[in-house]
């Protein structure tokens, strides 16, 4: 956590000054990025709320998405599956951002062929140009289940952070 709340705190600090929101959805991060966010004093200005959608049945029940809902060919722990993720959750929280982080975390890869250490990150917002997306995937090579998550985390709020200065 202690190299997560420099940047939870600057994001905070700008999430403040711009009276904007933000809402999470992340996977194989597992909470740390909601966490690194709250440890910030203040945050219930800008954090909206955040879930931990790892499963199938948290993608139905806190998100309210099925399979009707992902174009053909969709999955999970993609650049496509992330925008999804973070448009829902931003709209479901009525908030200015939301980011989303989805991978695997390993020791090993997931059900879908990626490695651990894979993990796509998503941020959907409205920018000076209107409405924003932005998505990049990051490949750690590592098999540390812990480190990954950390990197992860480090990653979205990076995202994050790059968008709003």
């Amino acid at each position: 956590m202690q190299t997560l709340l420099p940047l939870a705190s600057e994001i905070g600090a700008l999430l403040k000054a711009r009276r904007e929101t933000v809402a999470i959805s992340e996977s194989s991060s597992g909470g740390l990025i909601s966490a690194a966010l709250l440890a910030v004093p203040g945050a219930s200005v800008y954090y909206r709320g955040g879930g931990v959608i790892y499963t199938p049945q948290a993608f139905r029940g806190l998100m309210d998405l099925g399979r009707a809902d992902m174009p053909d060919g969709m999955r999970s722990s993609t650049e496509p599956y992330a925008c999804l993720l973070a448009r829902t959750i931003r709209g479901k929280l009525d908030a200015d951002w939301g980011l989303c982080e989805t991978g695997a975390s390993g020791p090993g890869g997931n059900g879908y062929g990626d490695a651990a250490g894979h993990t796509c990150v998503a941020l959907a917002g409205q920018g000076a140009d209107g409405p924003q997306e932005i998505s990049r995937t990051l490949e750690t090579g590592l098999a540390d289940r812990e480190a990954n998550m950390r990197h992860f985390a480090v990653e979205a709020l990076s995202l994050l952070h790059e968008a709003l200065v």
